[in-house]
């Protein structure tokens, strides 16, 4: 996917973010996108929906596979604000997400590049193609923002 496309998919991505905020949930927001169109879209949702495992990918890739009707999702990209987490990387690699376009990086629970690199992962059955650091100051200042305004 070219940059302004990566960009354009990244506006609707933190649009989710922004959504997750306003519902006091930390902002970080996702689409699942196949064939050019989103298919699936998520934030987080742990607090609201009493879930730990309510990650805005994982909101997302629930929604895709409902819609496309298969759980398996070849072809998909998914983007999203903040490099995944272990559990998020694992259910792409379940769901056989093709390519993850994220922002900002996640030096403490980053499981792509950051911590650790699982969508590349030889002893896994599956990889994903990764492209990082898109719109990634936009997509880092609103969480450190939410976390500052938390710390007042």
């Amino acid at each position: 996917m070219d940059s302004a496309a990566a960009e354009c998919w990244m506006r609707e991505a933190l649009s989710e973010a922004r959504e997750a905020e306003a519902a006091g949930e930390v902002p970080v927001g996702a689409v699942v996108l196949l064939n050019g169109k989103i298919v699936g879209r998520g934030r987080n949702n742990l607090i609201g929906g009493r879930d730990p495992t309510a990650h805005a990918e994982i909101v997302a890739l629930r929604q895709a596979a409902r819609n496309v009707a298969n759980y398996r999702l070849p072809g998909s990209i998914l983007v999203v604000t903040i490099e995944p987490c272990v559990m998020c990387v694992g259910a792409m690699i379940q769901a056989r997400v093709e390519e993850l376009i994220y922002g900002a990086a996640d030096p403490k629970a980053g499981a792509v590049h950051s911590r650790y690199q699982l969508a590349e992962e030889n002893l896994l059955n599956h990889r994903i193609k990764v492209t990082s650091g898109v719109l990634e100051e936009e997509c880092g200042a609103i969480l450190k923002a939410f976390f500052a305004s938390r710390r007042r």
